[in-house]
């Protein structure tokens, strides 16, 4: 059998260990030394430690865990309460007013938090009893939540961006930058979207009753700046040393970490099981990216030298496909891996087979890597494989059907998709703020 094809019959092996219920982490270290044993021989043990090594090594990846712990911190205490709370004092006189204080509030715990499953877990137990008590319509609930959850894909200092940034040797800063723009639009569009149908559709979100947000002005704005300032500050403190080149990611990631222990004993939530549950969450979690990380490098490095990357290459070739439509195929096949492998295993198989190609098409790979960003957040939220709605099952109540899931988030899979054709034609919108912000 030719090279690239037993290259490609990694791929069947893979999908078939984790349709058997086999973590993808092991699952990609199997694949891998199964495969590796007819590329490397006896010399695979060392070629696979190398791999472990290298990623214990890499300094760009130590900073993952600090944002980890920074967003478990913050999504144990009351701080996501107090934001909520704040949130819908302001917006909630608005058509469809809980949903858009919903999303406001993802965007800003996204921005804390940089985990896809937190934000929507933390943000779907406040927003989904609140909204079923003012019957909205449960399509509507649904998708709110989880375009909302999605939102820490696209909004830094996201987890996958950090990983890509390792993995593709780029800025992590400069990727940051990158993604702020789509990140603000998409935001803009769940908002606009949100209000034009709760005003040509005000059953389906009904404002919140005025004597419920009807408070002491005052009170309203003391409620709002212990709410929302500490929480903005850490936010933009962390993301702005890093932009302005101030401080490296690690060193960031350290004082979003510090500041969110000190917002819990500001706000009084402190408490030894708190910081002992944030730690076990941080190491789990950790443990879980860093051995996906280790299984996806060993992975994509046995495809490379079976010449999977070869055989990629001779594809487009043969094709004739030129600099678009090669970045369009290459999107395409992480929509699709997206429906079956997580985000950190699509970026660790992705990337290191992209790349040469894209690097000889002359592709901006700023331009690039924000786009895969945002088709990695789509597949999150496409049906029927969508992450995001196994995330929403296990805390939704059993009133709102699967149906009723999928009717839901359709609408914000083609926002989504919109942000994308949006920065596919402007690339300015992902390249303006890397050229502007980094380097101070």
């Amino acid at each position: 059998m030719p090279d690239g094809l037993i290259a490609v019959s990694m791929f069947p092996v893979l999908f078939g260990l984790i349709f058997l219920g086999i973590p993808v982490s092991f699952s990609l270290i199997g694949t891998a030394f199964l495969f590796g044993i007819a590329a490397f021989g006896d010399s695979l043990g060392g070629v696979l430690y190398d791999r472990v090594f290298g990623v214990a090594n890499s300094p760009v990846l130590a900073a993952v865990p600090l944002f980890i712990f920074m967003g478990a911190m913050l999504e144990r205490s009351a701080i996501a309460e107090k934001l909520f709370d704040a949130m819908q004092l302001w917006l909630g006189r608005l058509p469809g007013g809980l949903a858009v204080a919903t999303i406001a509030m993802s965007a800003i715990f996204a921005a804390a938090t940089g985990i896809i499953g937190a934000v929507e877990a933390v943000i779907g137990m406040m927003a989904i009893p609140a909204m079923m008590r003012l019957n909205y319509d449960r399509g509507l609930i649904s998708g709110t939540i989880c375009a909302g959850g999605s939102l820490g894909t696209i909004i830094p200092p996201s987890i996958v961006v950090i990983i890509y940034a390792s993995i593709a040797e780029l800025s992590i800063g400069e990727l940051f930058a990158g993604i702020i723009i789509p990140g603000g639009l998409m935001v803009a569009f769940f908002l606009a979207y949100v209000i034009i149908r709760a005003t040509l559709r005000p059953q389906d979100g009904p404002p919140v009753p005025r004597e419920i947000i009807d408070i002491p002005f005052g009170e309203k704005i003391w409620r709002t700046l212990t709410a929302l300032l500490p929480a903005v500050a850490l936010i933009t403190s962390v993301l702005g040393a890093i932009l302005a080149g101030i401080a490296s990611p690690t060193e960031a990631a350290s004082v979003g970490a510090i500041g969110a222990i000190v917002l819990t004993m500001l706000y009084r939530e402190f408490s030894w099981s708190l910081m002992v549950s944030s730690l076990s969450k941080t190491l789990s979690i950790t443990a879980m990216v860093m051995l996906i990380v280790v299984g996806g490098t060993s992975f994509s490095s046995v495809f490379l030298v079976l010449g999977g990357n070869t055989l990629i290459n001779d594809i487009v070739q043969y094709l004739e496909l030129g600099q678009y439509a090669t970045v369009g195929l290459f999107l395409f096949i992480v929509f699709l891996l997206g429906f079956v492998l997580d985000w950190v295993t699509v970026v660790l198989i992705c990337v290191p087979l992209f790349l040469p190609i894209l690097k000889a098409f002359n592709v901006d790979q700023i331009w690039f890597a924000v786009m895969m960003m945002i088709v990695i957040q789509t597949a999150y939220l496409t049906p029927p494989m969508a992450p995001a709605i196994f995330y929403l099952r296990t805390i939704a109540p059993k009133e709102i059907t699967y149906a009723q899931m999928y009717r839901g988030v359709m609408p914000f899979v083609m926002l989504e998709i919109l942000v994308l054709i949006v920065v596919g034609l402007f690339p300015a919108a992902a390249t303006y703020l890397p050229s502007q912000l980094t380097g101070f």
